[in-house]
């Protein structure tokens, strides 16, 4: 396993739109590997191959209390999604140290395939829903900061960006 570098907002890759996954072969389970370790090691509950310049329909999650509980969704789709909604604070590892509030739908179910290639449906709610509905927009090529109002969303732009050259000099 290898941990892969994380693309940091306001990278443009960030905005590509992930490909349907075409065969569950050995490159994608070492994909699903090294986002797995990846994601452990930045501390993270969510990681989607996009943030890792891997524009697959690939998701890690893992919620649990142990951290030894990773969900793969590979090719996943919500069916559906309750219409209640809650906002909650979110981060991201691809935009370190800002949380804000993002409005998502309480509950959800989603289709998709494990690293075995097996179908798997589940149903989701509170922070494994929040997580599944995180991951699945950066699929989409979005970053939870476009949820944020443009005031805010530039000014997290600026601090990354900032961020960044700070890095580069030291």
């Amino acid at each position: 396993m290898a941990l892969l570098p994380i693309l940091v907002f306001p990278d443009p890759r960030l905005h590509t739109v992930a490909k349907p996954v075409a065969a569950i072969d050995d490159r994608v389970r070492q994909l699903v590997a090294d986002m797995t370790e990846t994601m452990y090691d930045a501390e993270g509950i969510g990681l989607a191959a996009t943030q890792v310049d891997r524009h697959e329909r690939v998701i890690v999650i893992d919620v649990s209390e142990q951290r030894n509980q990773p969900l793969v969704l590979i090719n996943p789709e919500i069916v559906w999604a309750s219409e209640e909604t809650q906002v909650g604070d979110e981060g991201c590892l691809s935009v370190p140290g800002i949380y804000d509030g993002v409005e998502r739908s309480t509950s959800v179910k989603v289709r998709a395939l494990d690293q075995d290639g097996t179908e798997r449906v589940i149903e989701a709610e509170g922070l494994l829903s929040v997580c599944i509905q995180h991951e699945m927009d950066h699929l989409a090529g979005k970053v939870f900061v476009e949820y944020l109002s443009p005031l805010k969303r530039n000014r997290i732009k600026s601090k990354m960006l900032k961020s960044r050259r700070e890095a580069v000099r030291a």
